[in-house]
């Protein structure tokens, strides 16, 4: 699933590709993906004959800004957003198309089928669900050590989960909390309870700025993610802990572990991220590549 890296790397490309264009038609052949409002073709007509004003971003949603209305689309597993001209070649698994006056055409593709999207009035989409149910934004200026450490510290649950809660941090998925835990030395396991005040300042800036040099790479082609111009991501040539079971650790040279926290593939290495807290429970370890991470595009 898209995190927020690349979800703000197709938010970027869709703002640059189709800001200023107005929709003429949208056809919707697969109705299921359309939530709100729960008829298809009323979605389309509402649509038609506005402007796209902007494409924003909250979480791993993707809020596309028309005259009027809010488009919130969630890619989920694979959902891929790409401009066309008209008369191009579609691909397979093309299930719904915004056709632009201006003989162009945003299609939304979707290979599982698992994505979403809800219309709503212009900004009331951040008072509704699923959007008022998000977290802090990670990459926002209100994410500061002490708002973090409010949602964190004294908390029973083990560190991996809670980040993965995107009711407390919004956008943060299996790969960059890993990601994160591994450049803060802190085991996934371990309970964010008994994480002393260095180590939450450690994580909250592991956490910051992993995403952040990933939003500037463009993201992780981990599997099929590629943005809205067909360009795939580069922090997956930077990982140093998800993905890489069974290879030497980059920093001490030991041997990286897959284990399974929260139901999530979990990638760690057992010296720089040692539990430190007798009763932290170590999870058993697993061969096999890890979860795949597959993005949009």
């Amino acid at each position: 699933m898209p995190e927020l890296p690349e979800v703000e790397t197709v938010r970027r490309t869709l703002e640059q590709l189709v800001t200023g264009k107005t929709i003429r038609e949208v056809e919707v052949r697969l109705p299921r993906l359309i939530r709100r409002p729960d008829d298809a073709a009323l979605f389309a007509s509402l649509l038609e004959g506005s402007t796209i004003r902007g494409v924003g971003r909250r979480g791993k949603y993707l809020r596309i800004l028309l005259d009027g209305w809010t488009l919130v689309s969630h890619l989920r597993m694979e959902g891929r957003y790409g401009l066309y001209r008209t008369g191009d070649p579609e691909e397979k698994h093309t299930h719904v198309i915004f056709r632009f006056t201006d003989g162009t055409e945003m299609r939304y593709r979707d290979v599982r089928q698992f994505g979403t999207m809800h219309l709503f009035e212009r900004d009331r989409d951040l008072e509704e669900p699923p959007l008022n149910q998000l977290g802090l934004e990670p990459l926002d200026p209100a994410f500061t050590l002490q708002a973090f450490r409010g949602l964190v510290a004294r908390r029973p649950t083990r560190i991996k989960p809670l980040l993965l809660d995107q009711r407390h941090i919004a956008g943060l998925g299996n790969i960059y909390v890993d990601e994160a835990l591994h450049r803060a030395g802190i085991h996934p396991e371990r309970s964010a309870a008994s994480l002393r005040a260095a180590e939450l300042a450690r994580l909250h800036e592991a956490i910051v700025a992993v995403l952040s040099e990933a939003v500037e790479a463009g993201g992780s082609s981990v599997k099929s993610y590629m943005n809205g111009q067909g360009e795939a991501g580069l922090f997956q040539l930077r990982l140093m802990a998800y993905g890489r079971d069974g290879e030497p650790c980059l920093r001490c040279g030991t041997t990286i572990v897959k284990t399974v926290v929260g139901g999530r593939g979990t990638h760690f290495c057992p010296v720089c991220q040692k539990p430190k807290r007798r009763g932290t429970r170590v999870g058993r370890s697993r061969t096999g590549k890890g979860e795949s991470g597959i993005s949009p595009a």
